[in-house]
């Protein structure tokens, strides 16, 4: 953690209003037979306080993290090679919109079958875009 008085100069250079503390997060992932280490750098509206902080970053990754798990999962984001232009931010968008419109979706089915029922049942869909 970086003290709040020493980022007096980020701010200058960077206009960030707002800025209180700049957060170092350092993780540790260890498998069978490999060890990985990783540092992240956060900017934050809140004063240094490492507990306070911590908590926040271990409920923003675990929000993040299960948003790729779920677009990986139901979606295959990793396989999808759209690349150009402004074309992978609009098909991420609407691949959002879909999310949420399944996840809203009443019964017990999960996320992929309900993307699947939505393709195969035009009164389905129907039902998932009107919102009944």
């Amino acid at each position: 953690m970086i003290a709040t008085a020493a980022i007096g100069w980020l701010q200058a250079v960077r206009e960030w209003p707002g800025l209180k503390s700049v957060i170092m997060i350092e993780s540790r992932r260890e498998t069978q037979n490999k060890c990985e280490l990783d540092v992240r750098f956060c900017l934050s509206s809140r004063p240094a306080d490492a507990k306070r902080q911590g908590e926040a970053g271990r409920a923003h990754w675990g929000i993040e993290n299960g948003l790729h798990w779920v677009m990986e999962m139901v979606f295959r984001d990793d396989e999808c090679r759209i690349r150009k232009a402004n074309a992978p931010a609009n098909f991420a968008t609407i691949k959002h919109m879909a999310w949420n419109l399944l996840r809203r979706a009443p019964g017990k089915d999960s996320l992929p079958v309900r993307r699947k029922l939505a393709a195969w049942d035009d009164n389905y869909l129907e039902a998932l875009v009107s919102g009944g």
